[in-house]
């Protein structure tokens, strides 16, 4: 059993690793996020994220493998982070109800014996039917979407939302579990 550490207070990407098999703690990466709409090109600021996510724990004096990760969603060109409270979710949920839309995770694996780190970022594509109005105000009320990038948390195998996902289910949680394995097999 592969030992991790996770650069994240997420219990969701803490969930998907320990189901998938991985020992990890959580350690929560205290960084100042920069503004991803700063960055000429998102996949370049979500790695940056995710770096400074996994070296501020080795820092914090986490050791082994620690794994770093920042996810947003994207549509029609609108990048979605965590939303700022329930008015700013709706917003957020009324603009990909009913649209094809994408998950990025950025990732970021740091050995810490040797400060090898491999990095990434993986896209996931969404198709979402479209919510009523009932829909939307029974979701925020439940706050599954506190926390979450898009304000919107995939319930998979059977989301009532999603009709498709092209691409790695995992890395709509926030973790890329396909991808992680093959470069932890690597390293």
């Amino acid at each position: 059993m592969t030992r991790l550490t996770l650069a994240s207070q997420s219990p969701s990407r803490l969930e998907l690793l320990r189901n998938a098999g991985y020992d990890v703690d959580a350690v929560p990466a205290r960084i100042a996020e920069p503004d991803l709409e700063a960055f000429t090109d998102l996949e370049s600021g979500l790695i940056h994220v995710a770096t400074l996510k996994a070296r501020a724990a080795a820092k914090g004096g986490a050791s082994g493998l620690i794994l770093g990760c920042d996810t947003v969603g994207v549509s029609a060109s609108r990048v979605f982070g965590k939303p700022a409270d329930r008015a700013h979710a709706r917003r957020m949920l009324e603009a990909i109800s009913g649209t094809v839309h994408q998950v990025l995770t950025g990732w970021c694996l740091l050995r810490t014996r040797d400060e090898l780190h491999v990095c990434g970022v993986e896209s996931t594509t969404i198709t979402m039917r479209a919510w009523t109005s009932a829909e939307f105000d029974a979701y925020l009320e439940g706050g599954e979407w506190i926390g979450k990038s898009g304000a919107y948390g995939l319930q998979w195998p059977h989301d009532p939302f999603v009709t498709q996902i092209e691409g790695s289910a995992s890395n709509v949680i926030g973790v890329p579990l396909e991808r992680l394995a093959e470069v932890i097999a690597l390293m």
